[in-house]
């Protein structure tokens, strides 16, 4: 048995407890916990880590989707890091780059006009889109520039706000949900994550899949490791506008070569993590190795 996410983590854990049979059971962690409880004050999430450390421990197999969070998890739950193997997500299909092939209906990406910066995610505080916004000012300051977010969620009035207060409402679009987010990454001039935490963000990688220049803040986890310490793109300090403005402004001048980003984004296809989470499966299952 294959679960993923920590509240499926935990309810598998006790299920195969409770139904008393000896199902081998892998689990997998895909956020950092430490920094997802230090941020949402909630005693639902303080219950959860709880949880974690006393349930984690009787899985057969355990994976995280970076080293970062692989770390995080061993520290929150105490478990030998030897214990806690990495698996990157896969994410990388041939589908995506038929995708970003597809035309793209919006005016702001007419030959000649200013670059567009894009971000994608929930309209949420992990994701942290005001200080996306900040940057931006900074940047639309110094020279054209466009910005489009991708996503929707509780906090669009917040941003709306601020948006409005920034005095750049007419260069950003926040056009919602959208089906192929691809099509916009293979056209954007800058994909920016201004996350402030994350486990492996898929976005980052499937931007660098799609051609596009990438800026990421430093957050744990991921970021680093796919970027390769800043070979594939600047890593900022979380919640750090004016480095984030300065970083798309560098990436702006000088925009690295796409096919080094996509050669790069190819570590982490669906064909190695199949493969990877094969060779786990079947090593429980006690069959011959994969």
């Amino acid at each position: 048995m294959l679960s993923a996410l920590r509240y499926s983590n935990i309810t598998a854990l006790c299920a195969v407890q409770l139904a008393g049979v000896r199902t081998p059971l892998a689990i997998s962690e895909h956020n950092t916990l430490s920094v997802s409880v230090g941020m949402v004050d909630r005693m639902e999430m303080r219950w959860v880590a709880w949880l974690e450390r006393r349930f984690y421990p009787r899985a057969d197999a355990i994976v995280a989707v970076s080293n970062g969070v692989a770390e995080d998890l061993a520290a929150v739950t105490g478990l030998p890091r030897e214990r806690v193997m990495t698996i990157y997500n896969p994410v990388v299909t041939p589908e995506l780059s038929e995708m970003a092939r597809m035309p793209l209906a919006h005016p702001w990406f007419a030959p000649g006009s200013p670059p567009v910066l894009l971000g994608v995610g929930k309209f949420k505080p992990q994701k942290d889109f005001p200080t996306l916004l900040k940057a931006f000012a900074r940047v639309r300051a110094v020279r054209p520039a466009r910005l489009v977010i991708l996503g929707q969620g509780k906090e669009r009035p917040r941003l709306e706000a601020l948006v409005r207060e920034l005095g750049v409402a007419a260069d950003v679009d926040l056009p919602g949900w959208v089906d192929n987010p691809f099509a916009w990454m293979a056209r954007a001039a800058v994909f920016v994550l201004s996350s402030a935490w994350e486990g492996l963000p898929t976005v980052l990688i499937e931007a660098m899949a799609c051609g596009c220049p990438v800026v990421s803040t430093d957050c744990p986890s991921g970021p680093a490791e796919i970027l390769d310490g800043g070979v594939y793109g600047p890593l900022v300090p979380v919640r750090d506008d004016a480095e984030l403005a300065r970083a798309i402004l560098s990436v702006l001048k000088a925009p690295p070569d796409p096919e080094k980003l996509r050669a790069r984004a190819a570590l982490f296809s669906v064909e190695r993590a199949t493969d990877q989470y094969l060779q786990v499966l079947s090593e429980l299952g006690g069959l011959p190795k994969y």
